[in-house]
């Protein structure tokens, strides 16, 4: 397979949430803990399509999207904008009945709450590590050096943007992820065990948070 990263275009983005959609769940479909893959990206990548896709990359094979990494330059104005712009555009599409919620749904909004509340993700010093990014390949283009493609060409960018240094969040039970991360000078800031995925997989998880900055280059 031939394929090759470039920066995202405006007509990328049912591609980019689609794949989004179809890795939420540790590289699976979200359907196995959401009704409605819609009201996910809504909520999880909009802010990257919508508001910051200067900061996006995809990776493309054969006129297809499949792989991408979004990111994000000053985190707290992510959650500025999530706050003001996109929860309330979520919960008033909710009000009307736009999106499908079911028993997954409501069980999904209950246990974040909970995950929330006992502080079960990593906190990260927002001064040292401002910006963060998400990548996520389509399953059946994996292990071919995408993703490390993909990570390089969004910290590049980062470092000549100046943003001094970039965090990312992902669990335990991807191994081969965290493998990646370290490889490229990531370090590990924190680690919170948490019981959102219980019930869905067997055990609890470990939520980590790894960071990498410009000048650990030097």
């Amino acid at each position: 397979m031939h394929w090759w990263i470039r920066p995202y275009q405006r007509s990328d983005r049912q591609a980019v949430w689609t794949l989004v959609a179809d890795t939420a769940f540790f590289g699976d479909p979200v359907e196995a803990f959401l009704e409605d893959r819609t009201l996910y990206c809504m909520a999880f990548a909009a802010y990257y399509t919508d508001y910051e896709p200067d900061r996006l990359w995809v990776a493309e094979a054969d006129g297809t999207v499949v792989g991408y990494v979004m990111g994000c330059g000053d985190s707290r104005r992510r959650d500025r904008t999530w706050s003001t712009h996109i929860l309330p555009a979520v919960l008033g599409a909710g009000l009307k009945r736009r999106y499908r919620i079911g028993r997954k749904t409501l069980h999904c909004a209950w246990r974040w709450l909970q995950t929330v509340v006992e502080r079960q993700i990593p906190s990260v010093p927002l001064d040292q590590f401002p910006g963060h990014l998400h990548i996520g390949v389509a399953a059946w283009a994996r292990d071919q050096g995408i993703g490390r493609a993909l990570l390089e060409a969004s910290l590049a960018q980062f470092w000549a943007t100046g943003v001094s240094g970039v965090h990312l969040m992902t669990t335990d039970r991807n191994q081969a992820a965290c493998h990646l991360y370290e490889a490229l000078g990531f370090r590990l800031l924190a680690a919170r065990r948490t019981g959102f995925w219980r019930g869905l997989i067997a055990g609890d998880v470990q939520n980590r948070a790894y960071g990498i900055r410009a000048d650990w280059r030097e």
